[in-house]
């Protein structure tokens, strides 16, 4: 049969016990009700956490196992208990219901050396060392000390417990030790181990003491960490503040950034570590020196292998991609990214930004992109002033830290979507970024120093024309006009069933679908000048028929009559086209 177990929280109770307890949980409040009701023994088990209601994972394995011999209940529903624990029980099977754990119990067989000399010998050094730690610590001697004497041992061994916070697994520990001197022995480690602590802390606070200062209380506590720490073997601070110091004199930084630096860091150590200043110091120290001072992507430029990136992974396009080859072979020639802006202007979907990526691999250099849709603040171009509360550096200086590297190619996503307000324009902080001629020594506000943006990459990305003459000036735009049906039909077959089918899991050779189904899709659910709509559609007849065929990829023909039985069911269900949005290539 089994047992009803009352989880407690920071609560081990050992046999031969009488212990209150307070209950005020309803499903704690349930299980005494049915144990008293059924008459039936209660387990006290410790649990991992403080949360409650607990899970089977939570409950400690061994507990201890009494009667209920009393129970109270009080006006605001909870009860107050009484139960009269006999046993260590160790649980097995632990289950719940309703809310209500229990379990099968195996009882710990316990050796019966309560009064043998040597369990009385530690017991009164155990009542010695926790005399000396009153010293140290303020205990209620006198009640303790009535406990102590004269209180059975499992009483004792509770109180002890309890006084010294002890944590909750080695009071387990100590609970299911199969004999009285064994418990001792343990209980006696932790007494010890608690008054060496005690005594250290007291050497630590009268160190202190000595040095104390009225007014100065932030001093104080800086040296009690240090303290702290002295005693440890280690001085943590020291340490950090000469490490910080040994990164900056190892770094790529030009000469008059690490002047700053230095200069920064002489007010740091000067500072205490408690201090607000001291923390957004460091953080500006550790902003600059995560900067790729030296950092860059050196790989060769090879035409051909740009060439063959380009057609792989983009149909068409033809004068397209002779342009950006084209700027390719000047920066070949020249070494150098400087030069004219690509600015690529489209509609969604005709392969904008995918396009920049393949720029990049072609060059071997990272790629990042920064999202300018909503930007109206220069901020976020020249980063904030440190004296502002969570200021942090511009959106250039994180794309480059992010890209670990001084020559990434940077997208300027949705140039055409920046806005302006009271706070700034960031169109003019744009036009520096873009100039050659001011970029190279750029100025973050957050960063105080100038970076080099000259071997950087800049191409932007835009849906129309609505830019400024001042941009339009730094940047030639390069048009790519929307596909003809045979070229979307072209990029679904090199590109965007094999994306779609493994967007879904299937096996692309399982799908078969002819060049006239395509068209359809195109020509009847779709209107768009790029494919991101014929993705989706796609997309949409592979998820349908998974569904159809309970989750297996079989052999299917998708046929025009299959095709607008797939997509009629998306469009019944009040699925909208969206045309437009979804996956370019």
């Amino acid at each position: 049969m089994k047992e009803y177990i009352l989880p407690c929280r920071d609560l081990v109770v050992h046999p031969d016990m009488t212990v209150p307890i307070y209950v005020d949980n309803p499903i704690s409040i349930a299980c005494v009700d049915i144990a008293a009701t059924t008459r039936q023994r209660v387990i006290l088990a410790p649990q991992h956490s403080n949360a409650y209601p607990t899970s089977l994972d939570d409950i400690y394995e061994y507990g201890t196992i009494g009667e209920i011999a009393q129970v109270l209940r009080m006006p605001d529903g909870s009860i107050h208990t009484v139960i009269r624990t006999t046993n260590v029980v160790k649980l097995d099977d632990i289950e719940v219901n309703d809310g209500v754990f229990s379990a099968r119990v195996t009882e710990v067989p316990m050796a019966n050396d309560m009064n043998d000399e040597r369990t009385i010998q530690l017991r009164e050094k155990i009542f010695e060392n926790v005399q000396a730690m009153s010293l140290f610590r303020k205990f209620k001697m006198d009640k303790l000390r009535s406990v102590i004497q004269n209180y059975p041992l499992p009483a004792f061994i509770d109180s002890i417990l309890q006084t010294m916070e002890i944590s909750t697994d080695i009071a387990v520990k100590i609970l299911t030790t199969p004999s009285w001197y064994d418990k001792m022995v343990l209980l006696f480690e932790q007494v010890r181990i608690a008054y060496e602590t005690s005594k250290v802390e007291d050497s630590i606070n009268r160190r202190i003491s000595m040095q104390m200062e009225q007014g100065r209380r932030e001093a104080i506590l800086q040296e009690k960490m240090r303290a702290i720490q002295k005693e440890m073997g280690e001085d943590d601070e020291e340490i950090d503040t000469v490490s910080m110091r040994k990164k900056i004199e190892k770094s790529a930084m030009p000469d008059d950034v690490k002047e700053k630096a230095m200069g920064e860091w002489k007010r740091m150590r000067n500072m205490s570590p408690m201090s607000n200043e001291g923390g957004l110091i460091k953080t500006y120290l550790d902003e600059l020196l995560a900067m790729p001072w030296d950092k860059s992507d050196k790989s060769e430029i090879d035409l051909g292998s740009a060439r063959k990136i380009l057609d792989s992974e983009h149909s068409g396009m033809r004068a397209v991609k002779e342009r950006i080859l084209e700027h390719i072979a000047v920066m070949k020639k020249t070494g150098s990214a400087r030069g004219t802006i690509l600015c690529f202007v489209g509609a969604p979907g005709v392969g904008k930004t995918s396009l920049c990526k393949s720029i990049a691999l072609a060059l071997g250099r990272k790629y990042t992109r920064i999202s300018l849709g909503g930007v109206s603040d220069e901020a976020h171009f020249r980063g904030h002033r440190k004296t502002y509360i969570g200021s942090q550096p511009g959106r250039i200086m994180d794309a480059l830290k992010r890209a670990k590297s001084n020559n990434p190619v940077i997208v300027l996503d949705e140039i055409d979507k920046m806005g302006r307000d009271w706070r700034g324009d960031p169109e003019s902080a744009l036009l520096e970024v873009l100039d050659p001629e001011q970029n190279k020594a750029f100025r973050d506000h957050y960063l105080e120093v100038d970076f080099d943006l000259s071997n950087v990459m800049f191409i932007a990305t835009a849906n129309s024309l609505n830019l400024s003459s001042a941009l339009k000036d730094r940047m030639e735009i390069i048009e790519i006009p929307g596909y003809n049906e045979d070229e979307k039909v072209q990029i679904a077959r090199e590109h965007l069933i094999a994306r779609a089918a493994a967007d879904t899991g299937w096996n692309i050779e399982n799908i078969k679908i002819e060049d006239d189904a395509i068209r359809h899709i195109i020509r009847k659910y779709t209107a768009e000048s790029g494919v991101r709509g014929l993705q989706r559609e796609l997309t949409a007849i592979l998820r349908r028929t998974l569904l159809e065929n309970d989750g297996e990829d079989a052999p299917t023909e998708f046929t025009i009559a299959k095709i607008d039985d797939l997509l009629s069911l998306q469009q019944s269900a009040g699925f909208s086209k969206r045309i437009g949005f979804g996956v370019g290539i």
